[in-house]
């Protein structure tokens, strides 16, 4: 399948182009094909300059759905597949282009996989193309952008509707979530921060990704245990957006909203775990520089954070907030409490706020959990050592059963 344009032709949200071309697998295809995962062919493959133009081949082992689009706040070209296994594709080493300062690639749902690359330059999508090898055991998306002018770029941005490629609607509860008072088990959500194509801070062979799913599984264990409904935004190293977490945490029905990190600073020293809740304003200039890099995991995943709450919604929202950030602030309190009993291993301002789009459910209690710094080697030692983690594990389990307690009893106080 091909699709061109002109150049003088402006294009409706970008060129958006899905193939749904995917051939049947013969007798002697692997497993991993027989489900549609194709492999990229560095080889025969390239990102390179040709004059002012950019040129973009990936040589694929067989046909998928895909499709190709741009957005901006950086200027980037986002390609979709699925599925592509990226695991042994280093594709930043095909650039040898001054258009491009970047890329990314990984799994960004089930079933589908992602690449970004950062543009230099406002850029448009001037040819786009699918082809099969003659023998089909192979397929070459061809992809030629120009520069374009800023209108130009703006007037094509965006992902489009598509059924193929748009994610789950968020589901539609058939009454609202009713407070928990102790009368039955706490719906908790944990969300190990990051994953998949975002491997969130890196330190010491050590990424953030993985460290936090380790320990929010051991966790999640542990609540089990105590007779809590536990939900995982991610249950392995796959990427989940920003706001899919919340609507993940929302179709729970949860009580609690619990994410899970571990920063890392490129200078100066800091140690130790922090408790982040809402707040528009930072507490100060690192928190601001951590809740921008937390967006930026979405924001090179191909993520568009620019859609606005419309005016009756942002009232509703601020309606609910009332009630749910001071639940949040004494949730916040018992964390640093129990985290500080168990593992007397916090930062010297253990309770902060930022602008952290996850935490943004007004319905939910929600906060933020630095556990330490990857750039810090103690806090290192600590986040791999199995005693520290069963320590942290019985701060939060301990902090978990304080809030609910005292946090039923004033729901029960509203009812009467």
């Amino acid at each position: 399948m091909r699709f061109q344009t002109s150049r003088g032709r402006t294009i409706r949200a970008l060129l958006v182009l899905v193939a749904t071309c995917c051939a049947t697998p013969g007798a002697g295809s692997s497993p991993d094909e027989a489900v549609g995962v194709a492999r990229i062919d560095m080889d025969a493959s390239r990102i390179e300059d040709f004059g002012s133009d950019l040129q973009v081949e990936l040589t694929m082992s067989r046909a998928v759905p895909w499709r190709v689009f741009t957005l901006d706040a950086p200027y980037r070209l986002v390609a979709d597949f699925g599925e592509v296994d990226f695991d042994e594709s280093d594709l930043g080493a095909l650039i040898e282009s001054d258009n491009v300062q970047g890329v990314t690639h990984g799994r960004y749902r089930e079933g589908w996989s992602r690449m970004v690359l950062i543009l230099a330059q406002p850029m448009r999508v001037e040819t786009a193309g699918l082809s099969l090898a003659q023998d089909a055991d192979a397929a070459v998306l061809k992809m030629s952008l120009a520069p374009a002018s800023e209108r130009e770029f703006l007037d094509t941005i965006g992902a489009p509707d598509s059924e193929l490629f748009s994610l789950p609607e968020a589901e539609i509860l058939d009454a609202p979530v009713e407070r928990q008072d102790g009368e039955r088990p706490l719906r908790i959500v944990i969300d190990p921060g990051h994953g998949g194509l975002d491997p969130g801070a890196q330190a010491g062979g050590l990424s953030e990704a993985d460290v936090m799913l380790g320990i929010a599984r051991e966790l999640r264990d542990a609540l089990v245990r105590d007779g809590h409904a536990v939900t995982m935004t991610r249950d392995g190293d796959v990427f989940v957006p920003l706001a899919g977490r919340v609507s993940i945490a929302r179709a729970a029905r949860a009580d609690m909203f619990l994410s899970l990190h571990a920063d890392a600073l490129a200078m100066g020293r800091a140690t130790g775990a922090t408790v982040y809740t809402l707040s528009e304003e930072a507490s100060d200039a690192r928190s601001r520089r951590l809740a921008e890099r937390h967006d930026r995991g979405d924001l090179l995943a191909g993520i568009d954070l620019a859609a606005q709450e419309d005016d009756v919604a942002l009232v509703l929202m601020e309606m609910a907030r009332r009630e749910t950030t001071p639940r949040s602030e004494r949730l916040a309190a018992k964390l640093v409490d129990g985290l500080a009993r168990h593992t007397r291993n916090m930062h010297k301002r253990p309770r902060l706020r930022a602008g952290f789009s996850v935490l943004r459910a007004p319905e939910i209690p929600s906060v933020l959990v630095e556990l330490g710094f990857l750039s810090s080697p103690g806090d290192r030692a600590n986040l791999t050592d199995p005693d520290w983690r069963a320590r942290a594990v019985a701060g939060i389990r301990e902090a978990i059963d304080v809030w609910a307690e005292e946090d039923a009893r004033e729901a029960q106080l509203l009812r009467q």
